[in-house]
């Protein structure tokens, strides 16, 4: 560590909390005659990526080296869940700290500074302790950006938030023309009679429902240029204490890459998951409500045929290792900056995905592991964990109380998320804290409640009790095939989580 160099970073350990934070193992000193320093904050979000990375052990054998190599320099958090597997819902909720049922953000069109004008959220709170608080990219969700949070921001608005402006940077391959010459016997036994569908569903697939392959390496894509701005915003405020974030919209629909990551993948090659199915199906002994009738992101309106759907496979691994590279460009200069030993970086998604499970091509109204399921690694500076996976159930809140003790900033007695730093002292601490998730159809009620404990997956639909619950056993049944909630012998089991999960759902009220 070059203890030489001293800057304003040296002036917040004098600050109220400063002597506390001095304590933390995350906190940084130079030596015992001056001051702690509070470490740097790289906040790294990525759109719709589920688990599907290689140190994650992806199913499709997706190629993520310096993700993977982040990993290997923090804590992988094997079992962690976001709390609405949706953007907007999640986000507000990991960045200010609360359950959706607190933040009453259900949608993707409310915005949270709206229904709460006096919270504080993640990087405002940094922004009013001293820190540098900036982004590049999507980290709220488009057009929904926090106006508090930032000294400054570019990038990550409503148009590029799905990828759109891509069709001008590169060239579509119109998987639904296929499907039509390929597949006409597969026509949706879920859309009979809803011929009103049939123009939002075209609209909806205009913009999302397509493979795009771009030019060059993409430098003309949102997604280069959220790399190249995080870039120059670590050059301009290194001597500066920072909370930089750097949010992707990739994996998000289209799935979108320059061609030589198509090439890292033979389509041949993949497998499709054995509860694959054309269209979007409930299997025998699921609520109905498990599986929504329609997809939301691919396949909208449409049967995927079994070549076809491996196809859009490839294009989503390859639209996550492209987003892979570019966090290697980032990480590649925080190193050649110096800045690694004094800056913590966190690398998370804002939910997971379906990619065919079901015949969901989608995270909307998924309770299902893959769903909610989320990629999270904390890479903080002197923890004792680094280098380990922890495999204790976390939720995507919990990462705004564990940024505030590792970098001392004042607690906040309003966050419902646990502090992760006993998990990055000790992987394997005692911990036993369900994780929660709720969808929502209106936006406005919830319709179904999940809560995920070290043993069992339990979701409860409506107002239906058991009828309308699943209960899977992830250790026993890791593809999800088998409800076992109307079996006599896990009644109790039914009972104690149904009681977890209302007891979640009151705090709507």
């Amino acid at each position: 560590m070059n203890q030489s160099r001293w800057t304003r970073r040296d002036f917040l350990g004098t600050v109220a909390g400063a002597a506390a934070a001095a304590t933390l193992p995350g906190v940084l000193r130079a030596d015992d005659s001056k001051p702690a320093r509070q470490p740097n904050v790289l906040f790294i979000m990525s759109d719709d990526m589920r688990v599907e990375l290689g140190c994650y052990g992806s199913r499709f054998h997706a190629k993520t080296p310096h993700i993977d190599a982040l990993a290997k320099t923090g804590v992988r958090f094997d079992r962690n869940y976001c709390q609405f597997p949706l953007c907007n819902p999640s986000r507000a909720s990991l960045l200010t700290g609360r359950n959706p049922t607190k933040t009453g953000v259900l949608g993707n069109r409310q915005f949270f500074r709206e229904l709460h004008p006096d919270w504080t959220s993640l990087p405002q709170l940094f922004r009013e302790n001293g820190y540098v608080s900036v982004r590049a990219g999507k980290i709220f969700h488009g057009g929904l950006d926090d106006p508090k949070a930032w000294q400054s921001a570019s990038g990550g608005g409503a148009a590029e938030e799905g990828g759109m402006a891509s069709y001008n940077v590169g060239h579509t391959l119109d998987v639904s023309r296929e499907a039509e010459r390929t597949a006409k016997d597969l026509r949706s036994p879920n859309l009979a009679g809803l011929s009103a569908d049939a123009t939002e569903g075209r609209r909806r697939a205009f913009y999302s429902d397509r493979i795009v392959v771009l030019d060059g390496i993409g430098e003309d894509h949102g997604d280069y240029r959220t790399a190249d701005r995080t870039i120059a915003n670590l050059r301009k405020y290194k001597d500066q204490p920072f909370f930089i974030a750097c949010g992707f919209v990739k994996p998000h629909s289209p799935p979108t890459a320059p061609q030589k990551f198509f090439d890292l993948y033979n389509v041949d090659d993949i497998e499709l998951t054995p509860d694959f199915a054309a269209w979007p199906t409930v299997p025998p002994g699921f609520p109905r409500a498990a599986i929504r009738p329609k997809n939301a992101d691919l396949f909208i309106g449409r049967g995927a045929s079994r070549a076809e759907a491996k196809e859009v496979i490839r294009a989503y691994l390859a639209s996550i290792s492209w987003v892979d590279w570019n966090v290697g460009r980032v990480l590649a200069e925080l190193d050649r900056l110096g800045l690694r030993e004094n800056t913590i970086v966190v690398f998370m998604a804002d939910h997971g995905y379906q990619l065919g499970e079901k015949g969901k091509w989608s995270k909307a109204g998924s309770l299902f592991e893959m769903g909610t399921r989320v990629p999270f690694i904390i890479s903080a500076p002197g923890m004792n964990g680094n280098g380990t996976s922890c495999t204790r159930i976390v939720e995507s809140l919990d990462v705004y109380p564990t940024l505030v003790e590792l970098c001392g900033l004042p607690r906040q007695p309003e966050n419902e998320g646990k502090s992760l730093v006993p998990l990055l002292k000790n992987p394997s601490a005692d911990w036993d804290h369900p994780a929660y998730s709720v969808w929502s159809e209106d936006g406005k009620t919830l319709h179904g409640v999940a809560v995920r404990t070290e043993k069992w997956r339990y979701a409860e639909y409506g107002k239906d009790g058991v009828n309308g619950a699943m209960l899977l056993d992830p250790h026993a049944d890791p593809l999800e095939m088998k409800n076992l909630a109307a079996d006599a012998k896990y009644q109790s089991v039914c009972q104690e989580l149904s009681a977890l999960t209302r007891q979640y759902a009151a705090g709507l009220a």
